[in-house]
This record gives C-alpha cells, structure tokens and sequence, in this order.
C-alpha cells in the first residue's frame, strides 16, 4: 500500500445467514439443468472446500485465512450468430462473513466471473461483450501491460492462481490480418483491483505507521460514472518467425488506490496512462521474454504531489526450460524504477517510510510432475534484495481421479522493515488444504 494513503476506522459489516449461497446455487442448478435439458447443452463446474490458516497471531485478522465452500457452473449456449457463455461461482465463506452479493467487488455468496456473448461480424474480426477474463503480457505472476484487474486477496489467502485475475465489464473487439493483429478493449465504468483494504489481508498504514487490518478498513471513492469513468487498452501483436511481438497502450487509472483526498479522507484512483511493449520466443534450449512500460502517472506530471504516486518505468525480463524431464524452472528479473524521485523525497511526509529509487525483484518457479504427472510440486518464489523481503508460494496438488483432487499449500512472507510490500504482509502467513470434486 501507498505510504499516501490514509486509512478511517470502519465498524465491521454484520453478514447475512449462511443459507443464501445454498439457495442460490440450488436455483441456477434447476434452472441451468432445465436450459441444458431443452438445449442439450452441458453443465460443468465443480464442488470445493478450502480452509486454512494463520501461522502466526494477528491480532487485527481472524485466526482463519480462508474458510469456504464454493460450487462453480459453467454453460455455454451456441445460436446462429454468437455464442454465450456464464460462468458463477456461490460461496459460503463464514471467514468474512458477508453474505450481500457486490458483483464488482467480488463479495458476497455469488461471483459472476462470466457472462458474455461472442461473435464474428467479419471473418477478421471478433467481438465479446459482457464480463469477462481479460489477460496480455508476458510474465509470470508479474503484470506490467496487464491493466486488467486483479483480486490481490485472494491470491494471498490461497485460492486457485486462476481468482487473482478479476472480472472486466467490458467489449473486446480483435481484428485479424496477415500483417498485424489488434486487440482494443474498451471498459465503459472502471474496473479496480479487489486490492488489499484490511478486511482479510492486515497491511501497513502509512498514517499510523503500524500494520493494520479490519481496525483500519482502507475506504476509497471508486470512479462509477458509466460512459465518463471508463477505461480504453490496446494491443498491436504479431508472431515474426516464431517470435512474438507486442505494443500496447492503456488510458485510464491506477487499478489500486494510487492517491489520497484530504478532504473526504478516501483512498483514490488518479489518471493513469500506460505505454509498453513485449518480446517472446525461443531462446537456447527453452522460452525467453522481455516487457517494458512506462507509467504515466497524470494527476502527478512533475512528481511533487506527495498524495499521488509518481510516475514509473517498469521492465521484466524472463527465462524458461525443462531441465530434466518432468521438471521446469522459470527466471524472472523485474524493475520498477520512480521518476522525478527527488522531488518524490522532497515532498515525502514527515515520519513516512521511504521508497527506493529502483525496486528490483527476482522470481523463480519450479515445477515437478510425479506419479505419471498426477502428483505436481511446486514453488514460486519472490525476493526482493532492494526491499529485503521476499514471498513464497508453495504447492502440492494431486489427482485422485477424473473428478476428485486435494491440495495442500502455503503463502509465506518475509520482510526486515513493515513497510515493504512483502514485508508488510509478514503477519498474513499461511497454510492452506483443499478439496475438490470436478464435474
């Protein structure tokens, strides 16, 4: 979390009775399978219960990190000229307790991850409409030209990596060519990040100067004007002898809170235009990448607005291969570079943590397949040497068969200061096991 950010004290929400979820999925069940009975159209999802725990007491957090149980059902209907397709999600989550559904927040006992229709209007052009997973870029778990919206709380808490990516209400239209390929995406309300606010995740307060969690809920004045608040990316992508290349370009704001109003005391999200590029393809024996983009913080142009984020220059660069059979590594470098950064420590707050200059970070993932590729290990590491800090995701996850499969993992952070981004989650550690029947 930004150090400019001031954070109110907010009384937790009472949640609604547990069934709501239950009668929920029950309904779309009967219906779906009425739809699908009529239409011969299938039903696939699956049944999942996770739960796990802190490692270490927080006293500003439940003991439990995650507690859920959660039924997802996908259907897709084909008509003569398009295709729909609806994917929800009903959850009872005891945990945070919050049984009225917010779609856009993702909160509550229903999470519409999709639903959306798809169509060709040209045989060089495609258009989707509706909510939908957007995702471009080239790295692993690090987002520079993804602009697209991500659910940090659930990636921490240890759900599947498929819920870090949030939904988008948006229109993605894709046009073809032998020449070049373009991707636009136009958002007509802003979609933010499901960011770190406190009620799951403790983080530190930069007002206070301590970790923080549901004792300082982060309180932010979300832009929602439709057709006013709205977001435009591009993509400019062709495959040149095996080699992929990309341009984008994205206009709109910082997905997670990026500035503070002394006025209203709320967190907010200040202009922000993007500007970036990628390469990918073979290198010696596996995959490499590289991605560049700079961040034009607009609201904050010269850098010396201490309630707005600077500016920045980004660059990823990663490698990947097999090293033996059944075992592959990834390597990946990431730069995040502030501008104007003197008048940055010139109008830094009396008393506030400060940033580096540079924030360099190194991941690794490895990942090994047993038991004729049932059992699958793995770990995905962070480290920071800029911040000292680093995060650790490791997983064990094996199929017992075509539709049963069990989990067991952990997210883990380590941090010398509160105040770096690993570090500041130190508190959060946790194991997590799951459960799921697929259909």
């Amino acid at each position: 979390m930004s150090v400019k950010l001031r954070n109110r004290l907010t009384p937790s929400r009472r949640g609604r009775a547990c069934p709501a979820p239950v009668i929920a999925a029950v309904i779309l069940i009967v219906l779906t399978a009425s739809f699908s009975a009529t239409q011969a159209q299938e039903i696939n999802g699956f049944f999942e219960s996770r739960v796990g725990a802190r490692i270490y007491k927080d006293p500003d957090q439940k003991d439990l990190s995650i507690g859920e149980a959660r039924l997802q059902l996908e259907t897709e209907k084909e008509f003569d000229a398009a295709t729909l397709h609806i994917v929800a999600d009903f959850i009872a989550d005891p945990v945070l307790n919050e049984y009225e559904s917010d779609l856009e927040r993702g909160q509550g006992a229903i999470d519409l991850r999709q639903a959306n229709f798809l169509f060709s209007p040209h045989d060089s052009a495609d258009v989707k409409i509706g909510r939908q997973i957007l995702t471009w870029g080239t790295g692993d778990l690090l987002f520079i030209n993804d602009l697209f919206p991500k659910d940090w709380n659930a990636f921490f808490i240890g759900r599947d990596t498929e819920y870090l990516k949030a939904p988008s209400d948006a229109v993605k239209t894709s046009f073809f060519s032998d020449v070049v390929n373009l991707d636009l995406v136009y958002t007509p309300r802003f979609d933010p990040d499901r960011f770190i606010d406190g009620r799951r995740i403790s983080y530190f307060n930069g007002q206070s100067g301590r970790r923080a969690g549901r004792n300082a809920i982060v309180q932010a004045a979300t832009p929602d004007r439709w057709f006013e608040d709205d977001e435009i990316a591009g993509r400019l992508y062709q495959n040149f002898r095996g080699l992929e290349l990309a341009l984008y370009a994205y206009r709109g704001r910082w997905k997670s809170p990026g500035g503070f109003d002394p006025n209203t005391g709320q967190a907010t999200f200040p202009a922000l235009s993007v500007y970036g590029g990628s390469a990918r393809g073979a290198l010696w024996r596996g995959i490499g990448n590289i991605e560049v983009g700079y961040y034009d913080s607009e609201d904050d142009a010269e850098g010396d607005d201490p309630l707005i984020r600077n500016s920045e220059f980004r660059f990823l660069a990663g490698y990947e291969q097999e090293v033996v059979t059944n075992l592959s590594a990834g390597l990946q470098y990431y730069l995040q570079r502030l501008s104007d950064y003197t008048d940055y420590v010139r109008t830094l707050p009396a008393g506030s943590a400060k940033a580096d200059e540079n924030r360099h970070v190194l991941s690794l993932r490895l990942t090994q397949l047993l038991m004729n590729q049932d059992l699958t290990l793995s770990l995905f590491t962070y480290y920071s040497p800029s911040d000292a800090d680093a995060y650790l995701r490791p997983k064990a996850a094996y199929k017992i068969d075509d539709f049963w499969s069990v989990a067991l993992g952990g997210n883990l952070f380590f941090g010398e200061e509160d105040h770096t981004f690993f570090g500041q989650f130190e508190k959060n550690n946790n194991v997590y096991a799951s459960v799921r029947y697929g259909f």
